[in-house]
């Protein structure tokens, strides 16, 4: 009977199976499922409907994608930070003088100063040059005796700050150097070539050698040292002083001096500081002189 059920042996039977009513009720609801489709676009409908609702749930490819472009965007800009770091870093190391080191940093840029490497700026100058920036003294306590930690070097518009900090985060020192000081911290020793008549802000102040010393040395002992705090350019120039101009502006209470160096391989000039008030009282000798 189970056989018969399942497996018709005549013709007539499988007829019959084929046709049954709910052979005919299926094929009926089939077609009429497929019509319906077509005509009325229902299932698109259902389904975009369904797509809709659920849409805050489900991941955008497009937020995906554009998470990832992210991420190897700040991988690729971390990577620029930390190579140009590295360069920053390298060139402050190959620094031999403070001027190479400011010309290696821009505003906001920073490196950390090996402490050998500070020294050997700071070494690089000329000592009465360098007592401008740090008493050798406290440079000494600082490096070798202090709890100092790190040098950090900045670079700041127009210059660079220097911080000494010790081992517990905390500023020891700090010293600001502005580019204009920078370079006449390590040219103030050097000759410049040329005349004082051709140096802006010298005009109307320009003696003869002879006029200038005759002043200066009428002067009270105690005066003169403040008028010639470092000599030693002076004496190590080769040549005759002809002229000696004094310049028409006073900086931090110093007046600049200009003694012209006479020489077979041309003129040349030589800068010194002197300070304020002693170039006044100077002045009202050269008057005195004139006369």
């Amino acid at each position: 009977m189970t056989r018969h059920w399942y497996e018709p042996l005549t013709f007539s039977e499988w007829f019959k199976r084929i046709f049954s009513f709910s052979n005919i009720a299926l094929f009926m609801l089939t077609t009429m499922f497929f019509f319906s489709e077509f005509r009325f676009d229902w299932f698109e409908t259902l389904v975009g409907s369904y797509l809709v609702s659920t849409n805050e749930l489900r991941p955008e490819t497009g937020v995906v994608w554009e998470t990832g472009k992210q991420t190897n965007n700040a991988h690729e800009y971390l990577n620029t930070i930390v190579s140009k770091k590295e360069d920053i870093r390298q060139n402050a190391n190959k620094a031999g003088s403070f001027s190479e080191l400011l010309s290696s940093l821009m505003p906001g840029e920073w490196v950390t100063l090996e402490k050998q490497q500070f020294k050997s700026l700071y070494l690089s100058l000329e000592e009465s040059t360098s007592l401008k920036i740090i008493d050798p003294a406290q440079l000494v306590w600082l490096l070798n005796g202090s709890n100092l930690d790190r040098i950090f070097c900045e670079g700041i518009k127009g210059g660079i700050k220097i911080f000494f900090i010790d081992a517990e985060n905390r500023v020891i020192k700090e010293i600001e150097l502005q580019k204009v000081d920078i370079i006449e911290l390590e040219n103030s020793d050097k000759p410049v070539p040329g005349i004082l008549t051709d140096m802006a802000g010298f005009q109307d102040r320009i003696y003869p050698a002879p006029i200038f010393f005759n002043a200066l040395l009428k002067l009270p002992s105690e005066i003169i040292p403040d008028l010639m705090v470092d000599p030693e350019p002076l004496l190590s120039q080769e040549g005759k002083i002809i002229r000696v101009g004094i310049f028409n502006e006073a900086v931090n209470g110093y007046i600049k001096l200009g003694f012209e160096f006479e020489s077979p391989e041309g003129n040349r000039i030589i800068f010194l500081k002197g300070r304020e008030w002693a170039v006044w009282q100077l002045s009202l000798n050269l008057k005195g002189e004139e006369k």
